[in-house]
């Protein structure tokens, strides 16, 4: 079954209904592709027509899961341009991945021509409809066929691009999630803080697990004593301690069993512009629960690349639940969604180089 491929000469050659595009189905025309090999290191990237790849049922990727992506967005700004948010800390994230997997490290440069020539291509699709974005798929694979255990001598990148709407509406209903206390997503030295194909099927189970208890997102705990909170499916998590200008906002400190999220980051940044206090913090099961009873934490939400801002209305922890606050989105977690959207989207200032802006004209680049 092929995946359906949007048209891409134009803006607006494509009406899209944002409830319409589901993340990860509407792929775009072109992608970019590039290989490695241990004889002449990187050979040239080249735009092309997306297309299937061919693989040797050997291939040590597919084998031994030598596999590491990336997820960024584009996000149509009000003059009509592209902006791509943050591709440099994603170019970044992409080589320290690779590298815990003894894999090559795509030039940074290499990275961001990538990102231009492909956004440059294919975003004409994308309109000024906050609700759509354009999402990017960088992925490096092990390509050589090969069944000894050592790390490949070969390796192929690809970039691939497709169009989305957004997991929530522009006020978000919350989430409820539920809590897995036998499962761990990650072990310390792991692999859990980088993007590596393998962190991302373990979790099916719990998620279906998830589902049946009637919720839409798993929390994951700390891998030693399965009481700490770390994550909630693929995303980074902060919670909110008290109300308005004192409002404090922190998140599970990094202990390598995490991802190094770049909406996270980002959130400590938007937070000081808005005034409000951030950092790290340990948090167990028992005190959120407890803390949300007293009142001390009155909202929670989740972020990352594909969904943004997310909040957490109800926790679910065996036989018993709780609720954040009002079990409604609070005004910290929207406001900082807004504050996230607009500085995307070209309405905010830029804190600093995070949006990269992209035009026809990077075709000739």
């Amino acid at each position: 079954m092929s995946a359906p491929v949007l048209g891409s000469a134009e803006r607006g050659a494509v009406a899209p209904e944002p409830a319409r595009y589901a993340f990860g189905e509407f792929f775009t025309e072109h992608m970019v592709t590039a290989a490695w090999t241990r004889e002449e290191g990187w050979h040239p990237a080249y735009l092309r027509p997306r297309g299937s790849l061919s693989m040797d049922p050997a291939m040590v990727g597919l084998h031994y899961g030598q596999a590491v992506f990336e997820g960024l967005k584009a996000y149509r700004q009000a003059d009509g341009a592209t902006g791509v948010f943050r591709a440099h800390d994603h170019a970044e994230r992409f080589q320290r991945s690779a590298r815990r997997l003894a894999m090559p490290e795509l030039p940074t440069d290499t990275f961001l021509r990538a990102v231009d020539e492909l956004v440059a291509s294919d975003a004409g699709p994308l309109p000024d409809d906050p609700a759509l974005s354009l999402y990017l798929r960088p992925l490096l694979y092990a390509s050589e066929p090969l069944l000894a255990l050592r790390p490949a001598h070969q390796y192929q990148f690809v970039m691939i691009a497709f169009l989305t709407g957004g997991f929530f509406a522009d006020r978000p209903d919350p989430v409820s999630v539920w809590i897995n206390r036998d499962q761990s997503r990650a072990a310390p030295g792991g692999t859990g803080d980088i993007k590596c194909a393998g962190n991302y099927a373990p979790g099916y189970l719990a998620q279906q697990r998830a589902a049946s208890a009637g919720c839409q997102q798993v929390i994951w705990l700390d891998p030693v004593e399965h009481n700490h909170v770390e994550e909630m499916g693929g995303m980074n998590l902060f919670f909110v301690h008290g109300s308005g200008s004192r409002a404090r906002i922190v998140t599970p400190p990094r202990t390598g069993t995490l991802l190094p999220g770049i909406t996270r980051d980002s959130l400590f940044t938007l937070a000081a512009r808005l005034g409000w206090r951030s950092g790290e913090e340990r948090l167990s099961v028992d005190g959120w629960r407890e803390a949300c009873r007293s009142g001390a934490i009155t909202e929670a939400f989740a972020c990352g690349t594909a969904a943004g801002v997310t909040p957490i209305g109800t926790v679910h922890d065996g036989t018993t639940s709780w609720r954040i606050g009002d079990g409604g989105p609070g005004p910290v977690t929207l406001a900082l969604r807004s504050a996230l959207t607009d500085v995307q989207r070209g309405r905010a200032a830029d804190p600093g180089g995070w949006i990269r802006r992209v035009t026809a004209a990077a075709r000739a680049h």
